[in-house]
């Protein structure tokens, strides 16, 4: 679990920084946080990390790595 809030907390650094960039160079574009859709279904769905969502109002894009295709655009 540790190794799992470590990533999400990378990722999360990662994707503020990108947003305030992206705020600032190109406004009218949305930046999505890309999940494998098993950390979606199991990790995404505990209370710490839906409240991570809901804080930083994350949108999520949500993908089968396996068969490389976007099942979820949840905004």
């Amino acid at each position: 679990m540790v190794f799992k809030i470590d990533n999400l907390y990378n990722a999360l650094g990662q994707f503020l920084n990108y947003q305030v960039a992206l705020e600032q160079e190109k406004p009218d574009f949305k930046l999505f946080l890309a999940i494998p859709v098993g950390a979606f279904r199991t990790f995404f769905s505990l209370p710490f990390v839906q409240t991570v969502v809901k804080r930083f109002q994350l949108s999520l894009l949500v993908y089968d790595p396996s068969e490389e295709v976007i099942l979820e655009w949840k905004k």
